[in-house]
């Protein structure tokens, strides 16, 4: 079966074929996706795929990135300080983006992998602060003592929260909310 991908879906499959390595995964829902060999990675080199996935698409489209100073925000993008969640699809249908913390950044960019498509959320700090710690969008990650200081978004794309839905959604309305929160006039993009 074909299967036809957004011109954005596009961008990000051709940028992880380039980061591609032989082996991929043997779970059915993943056989012939773009994207498979991604959930083969360790965790820790999963979140530094998907910062370059981020940066590599919006540099396609124009975009001035740049890696951060310090450790409290992942790109500048645009002068705007930005840090970046990825996941891949999980079994039960939803991503999760983890470690979300209060530290120096202004928004931070949300990229979900599915086998054949891709979602990206755009929310600025103020929002997931409130959603965390008022409204129960986002939950805390670590229970204990000390463990109050990171959370947790949950989402599954087909039932996106109304307030999450505001703030991208389709990889296009990501990148319309990412280029409102830095201030870039995106060109006429066609597809």
């Amino acid at each position: 079966m074909t299967r036809t991908l957004s011109p954005e879906v596009r961008i990000l499959a051709g940028l992880a074929s380039t980061l591609e390595a032989d082996d991929t995964p043997d779970d059915a829902a993943w056989a012939g996706s773009p994207f498979a060999w991604i959930r083969t990675r360790p965790s820790r080199q999963v979140g530094a795929i998907g910062e370059k996935l981020v940066a590599g698409w919006l540099a396609t489209r124009d975009f001035n990135v740049s890696r951060s100073p310090d450790t409290e925000a992942d790109r500048i993008i645009e002068s705007k300080r930005v840090e970046i969640k990825f996941s891949t699809l999980w079994k039960n249908g939803s991503y999760r983006f983890q470690q979300l913390r209060d530290q120096n950044y202004e928004f931070a960019i949300c990229l979900g992998i599915s086998p054949f498509d891709a979602h990206c959320w755009a929310l600025p700090k103020s929002v997931i602060l409130d959603q965390w710690r008022n409204k129960g969008g986002l939950q805390t990650q670590h229970g204990g003592a000390g463990g109050a200081d990171t959370a947790w978004l949950s989402v599954v794309p087909t039932e996106v929260p109304t307030w999450l839905s505001q703030h991208g959604g389709s990889m296009r309305a990501g990148l319309e909310q990412i280029a409102a929160l830095t201030g870039f006039a995106l060109p006429d993009l066609h597809g």
